[in-house]
């Protein structure tokens, strides 16, 4: 896969750390681009906000229509049988900004990886797996679609995750995300889980709480 194209946005001057957001099936790195004044990120933690944009490409369930997407969906039953090598490639591509931001100056641990929909399945991925230690993982309204196949890295065993959800979303089923919460809790790592009354969307008190949440995992260090 080439280098991702992607939006930056940073709040402040002397950036102090990044979250790299992957956004839905069909959508672009724009898609969350008017979220980022409404997180209210205190004005003495810059940050880097990056939004890539998915490749395009042929999505089965939706008749091969090209379309930009992280991975192929092959059907939509209850495990959503998907392309694992795609969305494996797409997790090395969004690891190589990863390595970007480190090359100007953000450590790992100051960097978080957020993704909605096909952009969490991809995080849940790319987060738990990456060799070095990051500061979290934000997973909205998405599923775990490599939760059997997956070998995370132990530098990132206890990883603080977010998983956000609504309750009556018709897309991805809310027993999506409560499997993943669930599943990554037995695994030992730190799951907030929260339930939104929303459906496949984001919801203005979440914005805040994510505001709040990202504030906590890249607050300066003492």
């Amino acid at each position: 896969m080439t280098e991702l194209a992607s939006l930056e946005i940073e709040t402040g001057r002397e950036v102090s750390g990044s979250v790299i957001w992957l956004h839905g099936l069909g959508a672009s790195g724009h898609d969350f681009e008017p979220i980022v004044p409404l997180l209210r990120i205190p004005p003495e933690l810059p940050l880097r906000f990056v939004f890539p944009h998915a490749p395009e490409i042929p999505v089965t369930i939706n008749g091969r229509y090209v379309m930009p997407a992280w991975y192929d969906i092959l059907e939509m039953n209850l495990d959503r049988r998907i392309d694992e090598a795609q969305l494996r490639a797409s997790a090395q591509a969004v690891g190589a900004l990863i390595t970007r931001e480190r090359s100007r100056g953000i450590p790992a641990e100051r960097i978080v990886i957020a993704g909605f929909s096909q952009g969490g399945a991809v995080g849940f991925e790319l987060a738990l797996c990456w060799p070095e230690r990051l500061a979290g993982l934000l997973a909205l309204s998405t599923y775990f679609a490599t939760r059997r196949s997956i070998e995370p890295h132990p530098a990132n065993a206890g990883l603080p995750i977010a998983i956000h959800h609504g309750v009556q979303d018709p897309v991805v089923s809310e027993s999506h995300g409560r499997e993943a919460a669930e599943l990554l809790t037995d695994w030992g790592y730190p799951v907030e889980y929260r339930t939104w009354p929303m459906e496949h969307a984001v919801a203005p008190a979440q914005i805040r709480d994510i505001g709040l949440w990202l504030a906590a995992r890249l607050g300066r260090p003492a």
